[in-house]
């Protein structure tokens, strides 16, 4: 399938990083994971795109007739030919056979190449445009130099050398990565501080009966006996009287304290827990890695 448009001019592989990838449907495919440029001229030509089930698949996808729109990448290609892909390390330098496979997946011409026709004669070197078209774009996956007859030859003799295959390398704001041989990994063990909930005991309550003594004052009354002598009148005065022996009964009331017992509720009582917060001093051992600067010289021991 040939590229229906135009390379956006893709120039800083910054601009493409992070950008949501669309088909022509407006299918979302995924995000851009890496950008890939050419070793020669520096400008990017692949981005890896991240597909699959939550992202755990990077697949190769071109940059010919791709075009940004804000934060979307939009591309010619059908997400079900992005997902086929054949599967490349995303991590490492591509060589000439995976780039086959890419180009001969996506059915672009590695002679037709993504450039200008300027960039093509240019780099191709002296001879006719026919020839110079082929022999570059057998060497290289990108446009530049990759003409297929377009080029009008306009190079200062560019040797065979020149128009080898400008391979494809992944892009990094670090520069060159280092290899293993130039640098180690310095580990360190690190205190991590947290707490657990277990139980320290229980707690119960208890109901059991006392017995204490009680004394109260309660006041009480009762009747006591007086003689009391009141005069008679003339009016009240009986017409007879006599004289002999009597007497009267009077009948005396007194009060006495009584005690009398009653149950009744006062008060609730429960249970209840408050959490309360100190601080606890810990302390571990953990390891770290340390590294030291190390130079023999052989030949400053030997005098």
């Amino acid at each position: 399938m040939e590229p229906n448009g135009r390379t956006d001019g893709f120039t800083n592989s910054e601009e493409l990083s992070g950008l949501t990838v669309y088909d022509p449907d407006g299918d979302k495919i995924g995000s851009v994971e890496h950008v890939y440029v050419d070793d020669r001229t520096g400008r990017p030509d692949w981005v890896t795109c991240k597909t699959g089930l939550f992202g755990s698949k990077e697949t190769f996808v071109p940059l010919a007739g791709a075009r940004r729109q804000g934060s979307d990448l939009h591309i010619p290609y059908s997400k079900e030919m992005v997902k086929g892909a054949p599967n490349m390390d995303a991590d490492q330098h591509l060589d000439r056979s995976e780039e086959e496979q890419l180009y001969r997946h996506y059915g672009l011409d590695r002679r037709t190449g993504m450039g200008t026709s300027d960039e093509r004669g240019m780099d191709a070197g002296t001879g006719t445009g026919t020839g110079a078209g082929a022999g570059a774009g057998a060497g290289g996956m990108a446009a530049t130099g990759a003409g297929a007859g377009a080029g009008t030859g306009r190079g200062t003799g560019g040797s065979a050398s020149d128009m080898r295959e400008p391979a494809m390398a992944r892009s990094t704001d670090k520069g060159d990565e280092w290899s293993d041989k130039e640098s180690m990994i310095r580990s360190e063990e690190q205190m991590h501080v947290g707490t657990e909930e277990h139980e320290v005991g229980h707690a119960r309550l208890h109901k059991y009966v006392v017995t204490e003594h009680v004394t109260k004052e309660v006041p009480v009354s009762h009747e006591e006996v007086r003689v009391v002598r009141e005069p008679i009148n003339e009016a009240d005065r009986p017409r007879s009287a006599s004289i002999e022996e009597s007497e009267i009964e009077v009948t005396l009331h007194a009060e006495e304290p009584t005690v009398r017992k009653d149950t009744v509720a006062v008060e609730r009582v429960r249970l209840d827990t408050e959490k309360v917060t100190e601080q606890q001093e810990v302390s571990a051992d953990i390891r770290k890695e340390q590294v030291e600067y190390d130079t023999k010289d052989d030949d400053a021991s030997g005098g």
